[in-house]
């Protein structure tokens, strides 16, 4: 699902089209799949075990393994992929299956849009919903290309999405700003 300019039935408006792009990230499932290993060891603990050596350190056990399993789980699910929309007045982020957590930024807000061909987990501390006080916001799916927003706030939002740079050129046209070519970060 990349690059897919849907026009709405009846308008010929190019303004009136909505871009969808997403981006996922495949290894994540191995960590989901730790995460429900982790919550089977707490469940099986708590139901098999013969409680012989006392309760604290069971339920502790239970307990741990339950919330440290259901911890990856959520985070894993939640970010496996993102799907972005452009229509022509928002820009809208929704991570994982459920589209929580969900971004509506309005293109009134937005001053500028460059094409970051290598963002990484690492520059923003992990995959994720992230934020970082000298860089800004991101939605961090996987390693590899993206796109910044420069908001007129004087704060940022990057995002990384396959075909990026059609992204870019689409909310660049959406605000009227000149240039064929996608500036990049």
């Amino acid at each position: 699902m990349r690059d897919q300019p849907e026009a709405p039935k009846g308008h010929d408006d190019s303004e009136s089209a909505v871009w969808t792009g997403r981006a996922t990230n495949r290894v994540q499932w191995l960590l989901a799949a730790a995460g429900a290993a982790c919550m089977a060891l707490g469940i099986d603990l708590a139901v098999a075990h013969p409680w012989t050596s006392g309760i604290i350190p069971l339920v502790m056990s239970v307990v741990g393994c339950v919330a440290a399993g259901l911890l990856m789980l959520y985070g894993t699910v939640a970010f496996v992929h993102v799907a972005v929309r452009v229509d022509k007045e928002t820009l809208e982020v929704r991570c994982g299956h459920i589209g929580l957590p969900r971004t509506r930024i309005p293109l009134a807000q937005v001053v500028d849009a460059v094409f970051a061909p290598r963002v990484t987990p690492r520059q923003w501390g992990g995959w994720g919903y992230r934020w970082r006080p000298e860089q800004g916001t991101a939605v961090v799916v996987r390693r590899g290309e993206g796109f910044v927003l420069r908001l007129g706030d004087g704060r940022s939002f990057t995002v990384t999405v396959d075909d990026a740079e059609a992204a870019v050129r689409v909310i660049r046209d959406r605000l009227g700003l000149a240039g064929g070519r996608t500036a990049s970060v």
